[in-house]
């Protein structure tokens, strides 16, 4: 296990952490949740003692190994399988694990064909894998994952899903993708406001939890300041009679005791709302029989390929790296000409085309607001600087030059750039690379509201489940287009590398068969749905009444506290001590149903896992 007490971390005049405590329990999968800058790497370096608290100590028991996905490349071996190796925990039985290594290398994506190649060789994106390769064989007590997904296609994000799920040792892992985070996780804890928050169960608990907890404080902030103004009128009103000389002395003691609550100050998310051009066509854009390959020698990435883009269209473009996924964007965009086949775009078709590789186009010795004038000319001073405040570089941050940007901030410039430009169809890979979790809800939420059309690629099963209506596969070898969500892929296609989907397992079935195990199944399932409906639903109502009840209890202990200052200015001693003993017991009520909170919260968190887990469970036989 691993324990933080008491721990302070600033840069300058910049506070990360205040105080803040925490336990890592023995089994423990946690979710590390924040906005980008408040700190989790922060907390991972502190950890791993890359970097220092200003105060405070983290402890670990003896012997607890700490491994962590580094993004620093150096390897010693010289073939791929070898430098896999070397992490494999000692052991004195004398068997070799080495297939261990092998069943972890090509979970993440490698071949076998890989194992004899030269880690040294490898892109930069192959060279993390193989070093999240390294710390998964080296099995540690405490696993620390940075945005493990981040190299990873989507069958690999498969992959580690289920890997992750079965760890039964220590974890704390950040990633922006949600629904990946509260699949492998059993804690989730946030860094909110320099401070810490642990929950058991998922992110939308723990984010339910903040909500309702500002909610309160913001309440009873205003409650104070309109009765502090009250009492200050009091007070200046009657400071000169000398026969309210007492009540005001009361009044001001009284006003000295009580703490004035600060308003918290307002968290700012990228707000992304897409600059929408008029389209008044049917097709967007007609793409038949398109093929083509950099290599002549080789099969073509692209082969026969032919479909169309509506209007508002919402296509993901799916499949392993390398495979041509973001050469389809290009060619969709115009940047490369197919070899044979057409790309006909409507006239009146604008394109806004968003590529990680377009990174490199920026001008380094602009500045941020130079860029994004640059793409839409028309627009004002004023609108670029709007704009630069919503992709986060307010006032003089907007003037700082591309060349002093990190990678993640070239992106939000580039983002930012497509915000601007006028379009109906936004083409986008991998959009959510460098954002955090809440930015990547804004940008769906756009996305969503976008009225024209959108072609993605993405290896996020959360973005394919929230936005894709049609799909174009790259897997086994070949390309081509699925009408249907990416659950209909996976229910009735599935992916070549994995088990494929419930067809698939019983080739010899009979239809007969089959019409009667879908009819068995779908009537299964509608038990199971209404039996959850049942349950859930009156924990759900359970959970509201105490909720509504700790709000009412919380307004009765300000009024309670208001009537006990006026008392005490009266000395009113019978009315004191009934107030007073009203104001404990409503407190110790609060903190009762706080706890029985908690055990609602986890009671629905755990009957919702199991009802869901039956429910796929009738999908996978």
């Amino acid at each position: 296990m691993l324990q933080a007490d008491n721990l302070n971390k600033s840069y300058g005049t910049q506070v990360i952490f205040d105080n803040v405590g925490f336990t890592v329990n023995p089994g423990e999968r946690v979710g590390l949740v924040g906005r980008n800058g408040h700190g989790k790497t922060t907390l991972f370096r502190i950890i791993l003692g890359q970097a220092k608290a200003d105060s405070g100590v983290i402890s670990t028991p003896g012997g607890y190994a700490i491994g962590h996905l580094s993004q620093h490349i150096s390897f010693s071996e010289n073939t791929i399988l070898k430098e896999a190796c070397l992490s494999l925990p000692d052991n004195d039985t004398g068997i070799d694990e080495t297939y261990m290594a092998e069943t972890v290398l090509m979970g993440l994506g490698f071949d076998t064909e890989d194992f004899s190649l030269a880690p040294n060789d490898l892109s930069g994106g192959f060279q993390i894998r193989l070093n999240l390769a390294k710390v998964l064989i080296s099995d540690p007590n405490l696993l620390l994952l940075d945005e493990p997904t981040n190299y990873l296609d989507i069958i690999s994000m498969r992959w580690l899903r289920q890997f992750l799920r079965n760890w039964k040792k220590e974890l704390i892992i950040i990633t922006h993708d949600r629904s990946f985070m509260d699949s492998v996780t059993t804690h989730t804890m946030a860094i909110h406001r320099c401070r810490m928050k642990k929950v058991s169960g998922p992110t939308e608990k723990v984010y339910s939890q903040l909500l309702m907890e500002e909610e309160i404080y913001e309440k009873t902030r205003t409650n104070d300041d309109k009765k502090r103004k009250e009492v200050e009128q009091f007070i200046n009103r009657f400071r000169a009679k000398a026969t309210k000389a007492r009540a005001v002395q009361s009044r001001i003691k009284a006003l000295q005791r009580k703490d004035e609550k600060e308003k918290l100050d307002a968290l700012r998310n990228l707000e992304f709302i897409f600059n929408a051009a008029p389209f008044t066509g049917r097709q967007c854009m007609e793409i038949k029989d398109l093929s083509f390959g950099f290599d002549p020698d080789a099969p073509r990435l692209i082969d026969d390929l032919s479909f169309f883009v509506g209007k508002k269209e919402r296509i993901a473009i799916i499949g392993k790296n390398g495979k041509g996924k973001t050469t389809l964007l290009n060619l969709l965009a115009g940047e490369l000409l197919p070899q044979t086949g057409t790309i006909k775009n409507h006239k009146n078709l604008k394109l806004a085309y968003f590529g990680q590789t377009n990174i490199i186009r920026l001008d380094p010795e602009k500045t941020v607001e130079q860029e994004i004038m640059d793409a839409h000319p028309d627009q004002n001073r004023g609108v670029a600087r709007g704009i630069c405040g919503v992709m986060m570089f307010p006032g003089d941050n907007a003037l700082k030059k591309i060349s002093v940007l990190s990678g993640g901030e070239k992106s939000r410039v580039l983002l930012g750039k497509l915000l601007v430009s006028p379009a109906n169809m936004l083409l986008l890979d991998e959009p959510t690379n460098h954002l955090d979790m809440e930015s990547t809800e804004s940008l769906l939420e756009a996305v969503d509201e976008f009225s024209g059309s959108v072609i993605i690629v993405t290896h996020s099963e959360m973005i394919l489940h929230a936005v894709a209506t049609r799909l174009i596969v790259f897997d086994d070898g070949k390309v081509f287009l699925f009408e249907g969500t990416y659950q209909d892929f996976l229910d009735r296609v599935g992916w070549k590398d994995e088990a494929g989907p419930v067809q698939a397992k019983n080739e010899t079935a009979s239809p007969a068969d089959t019409r009667v195990n879908k009819k068995q199944l779908r009537r299964i399932r509608a038990e199971l749905i209404n039996e959850k409906s049942r349950m859930l639903g009156g924990l759900q109502k359970k959970i509201d009444a105490a909720e509504q009840e700790i709000v009412s209890l919380e307004e009765k202990i300000e009024q309670d506290n208001n009537a006990l200052l006026d008392a005490s200015v009266k000395g009113e001693g019978e009315i004191i001590k009934g107030l007073s003993k009203a104001i404990h017991d409503s407190k110790s009520r609060v903190e009762r149903l706080f706890v029985e909170l908690e055990l609602l919260h986890d009671k629905f968190e755990s009957r919702t896992k199991e009802f869901n887990e039956k429910l796929n469970a009738t999908v996978d036989q």
